[in-house]
C-alpha cells in the first residue's frame, strides 16, 4: 500500500501554483513519518513538505516542477 504526498489545499491562500525547489531525500530512500522530504515555494513563501507515513519514497515530480494545490508530488510505499 502506498501513501500519496500531496500539496495541501490549505498551505497558502489563493489559487497560485507552487514550484518544487528541492527534494531533501532521494528517490528510493527510506523515510520516517514526519521527515522533511521536500521544499516548495509559492508567491515568495517557502513551505516544507513532510512524509505522511514511513516507507520508501517514490518521487513523481522533479525539482522545478510547477504544481497546484492538491497535486500528488510523491508517494511513500
Amino acid at each position: 500500500m502506498s501513501t500519496p504526498i500531496l500539496i495541501a489545499d490549505d498551505l497558502w491562500e489563493g489559487d497560485a501554483e507552487a514550484v518544487i525547489t528541492s527534494w531533501l531525500v532521494s528517490d528510493g530512500a527510506e523515510v520516517a513519518q514526519g521527515d522533511l522530504v521536500a521544499e516548495i515555494m509559492s508567491e515568495k513563501a517557502q513551505f516544507e513538505i513532510e512524509a505522511p507515513a514511513s516507507g520508501v519514497l517514490r518521487i513523481l515530480e522533479d525539482e522545478d516542477a510547477v504544481v497546484a494545490k492538491g497535486a500528488t508530488i510523491a508517494r511513500v510505499e
